[in-house]
């Protein structure tokens, strides 16, 4: 494989990760009522579309075309699998079990994502790398919801 073409696989590897986080918690913040979770999930949204725009001008400053963003299918997918989770009870607490299994998903394909593109580009490792960070750190911010 070409490495122009390793970048980009890595590059919308990131941006699909960000893109399936903030899809998420635009529908999954519609359910929510306690204030102080919507605010958290307000502030996580807003982290993950900074990531975002890091690799939209990646893409941009390495005239790569193409940056993708998850098909409808996935979309679909995402929000079948909210909806469905939470018809029996939209609790806050089980929008935050939620949260936390999909930031858990995030981890790990950061961590994979590392793995697989070992080498490729150490400026996508640094936005992965945020990216990883940011997910623990959701992880730990969402944890003491499950109390409520």
């Amino acid at each position: 494989m070409e490495e122009q073409e390793k970048v980009v696989k890595y590059l919308n590897a990131i941006y699909q990760n960000t893109r399936t986080a903030i899809q998420s918690i635009d529908e999954i913040i519609k359910k929510a009522s306690a204030e102080k979770l919507i605010s958290e999930l307000s502030n996580e949204e807003d982290a993950y579309s900074v990531l975002a725009k890091e690799c939209e001008n990646f893409a941009k400053a390495e005239k790569i075309e193409g940056l993708k963003d998850n098909n409808f299918i996935e979309k679909a997918k995402l929000w079948t699998s909210i909806n469905m989770s939470t018809l029996m009870d939209d609790s806050d607490r089980k929008i935050v079990e939620l949260m936390l299994f999909g930031t858990f998903m995030g981890v790990v394909t950061c961590i994979k994502d590392r793995y697989d593109h070992e080498g490729v580009s150490s400026e996508l490792d640094e936005i992965l790398d945020k990216l990883t960070n940011l997910e623990k750190q959701n992880i730990e911010n969402l944890i003491p919801f499950l109390k409520e």
